[in-house]
């Protein structure tokens, strides 16, 4: 069974497909959205390998030619460097600004596929596969396209929406055990939020969702879906209550920064720590019981994820490095912190001008050096 969920942006709107089988539907959905009978496919060596036969299959039964561009899997290809490569072989492939490219992946080549189209010759129509649970409830959807620089994480993008986006279940049976536990921590992050009743959910059902349990997966992709449907329609370019979804990130992109953005913590595994923080954090600045932050950080423990700075491969951490990170989040204005914190489960709100020293102190008594 397939849920459609769509994303209301006017003129701009599309849905969003959830459920099984429709990698081998692809040439049919997407059909109707090209003007010849071709598409560029961005993916990387480890999906292309896995799953492009079916893609490239379902593409040829509905007489539709593959173009396939294949790049090295990993955050270190979401750089300057590797969107240089990709433009060049988009243009090498003779497209035009008639033509559309898939990004057939996890996150990195979401954002990597999708900025590019931002930009190739001024703007290009994507779709997005995602492959992996992170990429299928949260960053396939919604147009945020970037990459990252060795100042941070996504300082240079695109709002960019896709025609369509595929998320086949089926695909997240060959994802490793530790990419689902980093896809969770995005799932958990929408009850923690803004649905308590959700996150209640999550609570007794997290664990048939990591083992792939086809009814549970269903509902918590579609309930991810849906809150970030919602929430994109309403604030498109996060001017106001889109900066929600950044929960746990202002710590989370500070981590994966002092590791190098590298294999050593995936960005979901860094996003599950940084939740745990900052709801502690918030705990800790009083606005938040410290018995709902207990229960966020237990709930995100009893997936496998990392809750605190001990936890994260480097550590210990200097607290003054991770704050001046923090300093260049794409959020931060006028050289104040900004930060997502909680007043409980389900009540995130975003707290601006958060002072630099509490939040080294709190580091200090996390563990940070």
């Amino acid at each position: 069974m397939t849920a459609t969920v769509a994303v209301g942006l006017g003129e701009r709107a599309y849905e969003v497909l959830i459920g099984p089988g429709l990698l081998d539907q692809a040439g049919e959905r997407i059909a109707p959205l090209l003007k010849r009978a071709r598409v560029a496919v961005v993916s990387d060596e480890t999906v292309w390998g896995l799953h492009g036969a079916r893609l490239s299959a379902a593409f040829e039964r509905a007489a539709i030619a593959v173009l396939p561009i294949v790049v090295t899997p990993g955050e270190q290809t979401k750089s300057f460097a590797g969107l240089a490569e990709l433009i060049d072989r988009l243009l090498a492939l003779e497209l035009d600004r008639g033509d559309l490219i898939t990004a057939f992946g996890g996150g990195v080549v979401g954002d990597l596929a999708g900025f590019a189209a931002a930009i190739f010759k001024r703007g290009i129509d994507v779709v997005q596969i995602p492959t992996t649970l992170l990429a299928q409830v949260d960053s396939s959807v919604g147009g945020k396209t970037a990459i990252d620089t060795p100042r941070g994480k996504n300082l240079v993008g695109a709002f960019h929406q896709p025609r369509l986006v595929l998320a086949d279940l089926d695909v997240l049976a060959t994802l490793p055990d530790r990419e689902m536990r980093a896809g969770y921590a995005e799932v958990i992050k929408y009850g923690l939020l803004g649905d308590l009743k959700f996150f209640e959910w999550l609570e007794a059902h997290g664990a048939q969702v990591l083992a792939r349990e086809p009814a549970a997966l269903a509902r918590a992709v579609a309930r991810c879906v849906e809150m970030k449907a919602e929430i994109v329609a309403q604030d498109e370019t996060e001017q106001g209550r889109r900066a929600l979804l950044n929960l746990g990130h202002t710590f989370g992109h500070a981590l994966e920064s002092e590791t190098g953005h590298s294999q050593a913590l995936l960005h979901g595994e860094a996003v599950a720590a940084g939740q745990a923080l900052a709801f502690r954090f918030a705990a800790a600045q009083g606005f938040c019981a410290t018995g709902e932050a207990r229960r966020a950080t237990d709930a995100i423990a009893a997936a496998g994820l990392p809750t605190g700075l001990s936890q994260v491969p480097g550590h210990p951490f200097a607290a003054d490095r991770l704050v001046r990170h923090m300093a260049q989040d794409k959020k931060a204005e006028g050289g104040k912190l900004t930060f997502i914190l909680a007043r409980g489960l389900g009540r995130a709100f975003v707290a601006k001008d958060v002072d630099a020293g509490a939040v080294t102190a709190f580091l200090l008594t996390e563990g940070a050096c």
